[in-house]
């Protein structure tokens, strides 16, 4: 699934990757631990997360995350931002509780981590 049919599912904002909405995203994680993320989350993925410190940027760097959606209507800070920007990590933000907006992608075919091939 590319990143421009996440943002109209989940009705997101594109806050940062405008040139990014053709990144394929293969499977998607969610997550508002970030050692969750790192024990789960899988190379390729799309993060939808609560948290909108920087550490969140650091985490997906960490884990090879692929975008993050900040969920819940949250808006990440201003230096979160930036990291990204930074990054080259697109970020988009959503209204759709972490529930709803997994369910979303989940219906649309898009696996989770946990679904995805073992070689990744």
């Amino acid at each position: 699934m590319i990143l421009k049919d996440i943002q109209r599912e989940l009705d997101a904002d594109l806050l940062v990757g405008q040139d990014n909405l053709d990144l394929a995203i293969e499977m998607a994680c969610g997550a508002d631990l970030l050692s969750d993320v790192l024990a789960f989350a899988k190379s390729g993925a799309l993060l939808l997360t609560g948290l909108t410190h920087p550490q969140v940027v650091r985490t997906t760097e960490i884990a090879e995350i692929k975008a993050v959606c900040f969920v819940r209507g949250k808006r990440p800070l201003p230096e979160t931002l930036a990291l990204a920007e930074e990054m080259g990590l697109p970020v988009l933000c959503t209204a759709l509780p972490m529930y709803e907006a997994c369910g979303r992608l989940y219906r649309l075919g898009l696996p989770g981590c946990s679904q995805a091939g073992e070689d990744r």
